[in-house]
């Protein structure tokens, strides 16, 4: 999994956090109206935030030292587990003695990969809590099947019966319109999630040293 998907899933579980949502994302009365023009419309915003956090790791990340430092220390990965399984100690311990470099390469990599999201992490929430809850109804989109396969409800993607029923009692907000109804920040995570890998590649960011 990229680095940047990882991120967004991180996101998208912040803003579940009680106190730092505002309940439900989305507005009852959005401004662009329609499943498919919202649909598409979050698509492009994560295209063009992919784009926007590619386009700065390249201006602040050396991506031939990026790309030297995890071919170097995933070769030593494998070269280790290789003579672990094999149970060759003599070349465990050979290699072992290199571990301390290798955790040092390791840290420098983070911090490499850390710089950019120092500025892209607080804009993007900004984005998320701000500019897209007024844009966007609450779902945007309708799964074939459920894609709430956390228990416990700690992270659902997809609207339940439960919700949909609970959406058309008096005084609670009309979110849910039918099961499976895909939350708008959903819709945007899979979206993220689909393009981020492809662009990566186009812009020559990706983390793949082959």
């Amino acid at each position: 999994m990229e680095h940047s998907i990882f991120f967004d899933f991180i996101n998208t579980i912040a803003l579940q956090i009680p106190g730092l949502n505002r309940g439900p994302m989305g507005s009852a009365n959005p401004l662009v109206k329609g499943m498919i023009p919202a649909a598409l419309g979050i698509m492009c915003i994560s295209i063009g935030l992919n784009l926007l956090n590619a386009m700065i790791k390249r201006k602040m990340v050396d991506q031939d030292k990026l790309k030297r430092l995890l071919k170097e220390t995933r070769a030593w990965q494998k070269e280790r587990m290789a003579a672990f399984k094999s149970k060759d100690q003599e070349k465990t311990d050979e290699l072992n003695k290199k571990s301390a470099y290798m955790n040092k390469m390791n840290m420098e990599v983070m911090q490499m990969n850390m710089r950019p999201m120092m500025i892209t992490f607080l804009p993007l929430i900004l984005v998320f809590y701000f500019v897209l809850p007024p844009l966007f109804s609450y779902t945007v989109a309708i799964a074939p099947i459920s894609l709430n396969i956390i228990p416990g409800g700690f992270f659902e993607l997809t609207c339940t019966a439960a919700k949909v029923a609970a959406s058309q009692l008096p005084g609670n907000p009309n979110i849910c319109h039918h099961v499976n109804d895909l939350y708008f920040w959903a819709w945007y995570f899979l979206s993220s999630a689909s393009f981020s890998g492809i662009i990566m590649r186009v812009t020559k960011t990706t983390m793949d040293t082959s």
